[in-house]
């Protein structure tokens, strides 16, 4: 049974005798326990809503709904129960590489299949049992993230740091049997879950294709706060193009039998081995773009088609005109500074009178190793452009912001680091089109 916390005003529920405080038993006598079970029974025409009041007794409501109309009631959380944590130490762990004194929110390893069905979280299985299992079978939830890291059991089980992560590996075969879409993750350690391991890792990994639909190899992340946890090394070009030469390997033979690739490096190891990131075609459909996975492909070929569509720029030049001056500066992390400059260079053939300034910003936060614009912060970003021309705006990307667009990991908020700039300041998604608009300050 759930609490419910209020009904809607104008919602089905509110015509009944249904209130806040009141408790959902079930829905057409299936017991309700979280939001996966209320969504899912939720979907029937014809409803038979069990009720616990306050006192103890229970009244049956009956109400007609359209498919996927609301009912009204709402619970004081969206998982209305408690968020599961994660029952794992990994080795790689980034949370446990965070300094101290940042919001307590940071510090919570989730590992909840339910964020996953919501949110696009990525899980590892360990702390789901059977019943999760078949749950997840009947209402057939898909796709379903998965953070493998290896396919070898005694190999997970120690990178893990939890004796049930090798026999859950099993349920990855049960979902694909099922026919539920999976995306996988791989994060990859130097000299551990690489080389022949992570062959290993993709062979077993392609046998469930189509279930199997992509895989992402990722380079930990180390910080400069590392004191007392598990000795890693970061990737070097060396190390980072043997990645990207086996998981190419695979994706060869794989396309021979199936026409496709569903094996994808993170575009850190392509900078960090000085290769080319390939074009968004290599991408197909770009099922990783959450792991960093062709996020510059897709930038780019956003922006490219943007800066070519007569129409758009038509719209875009009668507001602002081909010879209009405009002036505005970008903050970014180290692995994005070159494509954002690239694609200023290629905004220069349009529009001619452009003062555009791209600063790269070190992470001395976390440590020099971390490169990507997700995880810089406020404090470094006013600590290394306090006093630099900002042209009068400052555009950052968004992915340094939390889910709710508001405040960066380090809790500054937009005002405190536009009132520390002296400039107005635009977080920019992942998005071409609207880089462009930002920059135009459309």
């Amino acid at each position: 049974m759930v609490l419910i916390e209020s009904v809607a005003p104008g919602s089905p529920c509110a015509s009944l005798d249904i209130h806040g405080g009141d408790r959902l038993i079930s829905i057409n006598g299936r017991e309700i326990s979280d939001v996966l079970d209320y969504r899912f029974f939720l979907c029937e025409k014809k409803l038979r809503l069990l009720i616990e009041k306050p006192s103890g007794a229970r009244r049956e409501f009956r109400l007609k709904k359209g498919e996927y109309d609301d009912i009204g009631l709402c619970f004081e959380t969206y998982l209305m129960d408690k968020q599961m944590h994660c029952a794992n130490k990994c080795v790689f762990c980034f949370i446990d590489q965070l300094p101290e004194g940042l919001r307590k929110s940071l510090y919570f390893k989730d590992d909840d299949s339910r964020m996953s069905f919501l949110f696009g979280n990525y899980v590892t299985l360990t702390n789901m049992t059977q019943r999760d299992v078949d749950r997840i079978i009947e209402m057939h939830i898909s796709p379903v993230n998965i953070s493998v890291h290896t396919m070898n059991p005694e190999l997970r089980v120690k990178m893990m740091k939890n004796r049930r992560a090798g026999e859950v590996l099993a349920y990855i075969k049960r979902f694909a049997d099922a026919g539920i879409k999976l995306n996988t993750q791989l994060v990859l350690c130097p000299g551990i879950n690489d080389g022949a391991e992570l062959e290993f890792s993709l062979k077993e990994l392609g046998k469930l294709y189509p279930a199997v639909q992509s895989i992402a190899a990722v380079p930990v992340g180390l910080t400069c706060h590392r004191q007392g946890l598990y000795p890693l090394e970061a990737y070097t070009p060396e190390g980072a193009k043997k990645v990207i030469d086996i998981i190419e390997d695979f994706n060869i033979h794989f396309m021979w039998y199936h026409g496709e690739r569903i094996a994808y490096p993170a575009d850190e190891f392509y900078l960090k081995a000085g290769i080319p990131i390939p074009d968004a075609d290599y991408y197909g459909e770009f099922a990783q773009l959450e792991n960093g996975v062709g996020l510059w492909a897709s930038l780019k070929e956003e922006f490219l088609q943007a800066l070519n569509d007569e129409l758009l720029l038509e719209e875009l030049s009668g507001q602002v005109p081909f010879d209009a001056k405009i002036s505005v500066s970008l903050a970014t992390g180290e692995a994005a500074f070159d494509l954002l400059q690239e694609l200023v260079d290629e905004l220069r053939k349009k529009w001619h009178n452009l003062n555009i300034i791209i600063y790269k910003v070190k992470n001395d936060f976390f440590g020099e190793s971390i490169t990507v614009a997700g995880l810089l912060t406020g404090r470094d970003i006013i600590a290394q452009l306090s006093g630099r021309e900002l042209c009068g705006r400052l555009l950052i990307p968004s992915v340094s912001l939390r889910r709710e667009g508001d405040i960066m990991l380090d809790d500054t908020d937009l005002d405190q680091l536009s009132r520390a700039l002296n400039v107005p300041v635009t977080p920019v998604p992942n998005d071409g089109e609207e880089l462009l608009r930002k920059i135009l300050n459309i």
